[in-house]
């Protein structure tokens, strides 16, 4: 008996086996193709929720796709740390990272939720943003070397920051273990109330990212005593260094940078490292992060994973030693 040659299921398996043909040969989707998520580790209208919108704008014009903010404040970091290092590795979830989120605040609390340096694949540098050691006018301090000689003499120096695990609390314990002085410190729920009570002289001197206090310097209301970077601050070009006031050791950058997923797939990292690199060169983006007190800095992802790496050795056994506990 003769077969038609064309059978109708014949026809269905041939139709079966193009379609699985045609969707093997279908090119993989190209990066990005939906909207990327930065995840801010602190509240809104902060220095790096100010930092990530404008790289978040910038960044989406260069990679023709919606860069949005996420904010996820808490645990000193720790909570938007957390979700960014459980990611998936797709290149659409990222973090602004920077000091609180790496070199603390997994090291403040009683189990480390992640690790800093693995637990992340550290993409591009913004750029560093000095702390800045200030005192009341009415205290007598005018220079580091003061502050140290006042807390041999008294025994004791309390000093204000923006809360427990904050980057001016360590910053004062570091000061204390290189100095070998006694601080006490005196957490604040931020730098506002902070720096109310150092204005009206109920501590004598606080520690804070540089930014929000240039105005109270050239208003005479506090006294800076040393940036703590190795060089001076175009903010501030009259307050010298802390290498310059003689304390090479305590030089310590709060930085700014853009970290995702750990195993992240290096294409991706290529092309938003040099996204970023661009964004940065831009004059008006140089601007306003002069604006801020930021230094830009861009370098390769190695360079800036080396540079995370350096500054968790440096901050977490401060951390560990101070007994800071979130």
């Amino acid at each position: 008996m003769h077969v038609p040659r064309h059978q109708p299921g014949r026809r269905a398996a041939l139709k079966i086996l193009a379609a699985g043909a045609a969707a093997v040969a279908l090119p993989a989707r190209a990066w990005p193709d939906k909207a990327v998520k930065i995840v801010v580790t602190f509240p809104a209208g902060g220095a790096s929720d100010i930092v990530a919108r404008v790289m978040a704008e910038q960044l989406g014009r260069k990679l023709g796709q919606a860069v949005v903010v996420d904010n996820r404040p808490g645990a000193g970091g720790s909570v938007g740390g957390l979700a960014v290092t459980q990611a998936p590795a797709d290149g659409y979830t990222l973090m602004l990272s920077n000091s609180t989120p790496i070199s603390i605040g997994p090291f403040a609390l009683e189990k480390q939720p992640y690790d800093p340096v693995e637990g992340f694949t550290h993409i591009a540098l913004i750029g560093n943003a000095p702390c800045v050691v200030m005192a009341n006018p009415r205290a007598g301090i005018r220079a580091l070397p003061d502050l140290e000689a006042m807390a041999r003499r008294g025994g004791r120096l309390d000093f204000g920051s923006g809360g427990p695990a904050s980057i001016g609390h360590i910053y004062g314990e570091l000061m204390k273990k290189t100095m070998g002085i006694n601080m006490v410190h005196v957490p604040y729920r931020g730098g506002a109330p902070m720096t109310t009570d150092l204005i009206a002289g109920v501590i004598p001197v606080g520690i804070d990212v540089l930014t929000a206090f240039v105005p109270y310097f050239k208003s005479g209301q506090l006294v800076p005593l040393a940036v703590t970077s190795a060089n001076r601050s175009p903010l501030v070009p009259d307050v010298p260094s802390v290498v310059e006031a003689g304390y090479r050791k305590l030089v310590l950058d709060n930085f700014f940078g853009l970290s995702g997923p750990p195993k992240m797939p290096a294409d991706v990292v290529a092309r938003l490292n040099s996204a970023c690199n661009e964004v940065l060169a831009q004059a008006d983006v140089k601007q306003k992060m002069a604006e801020l007190g930021i230094a830009t800095s861009p370098v390769s992802p190695a360079a800036f994973a080396g540079f995370v790496k350096e500054q968790v050795a440096q901050l977490s056994p401060t951390v560990k030693a101070a007994g800071v506990r979130l």
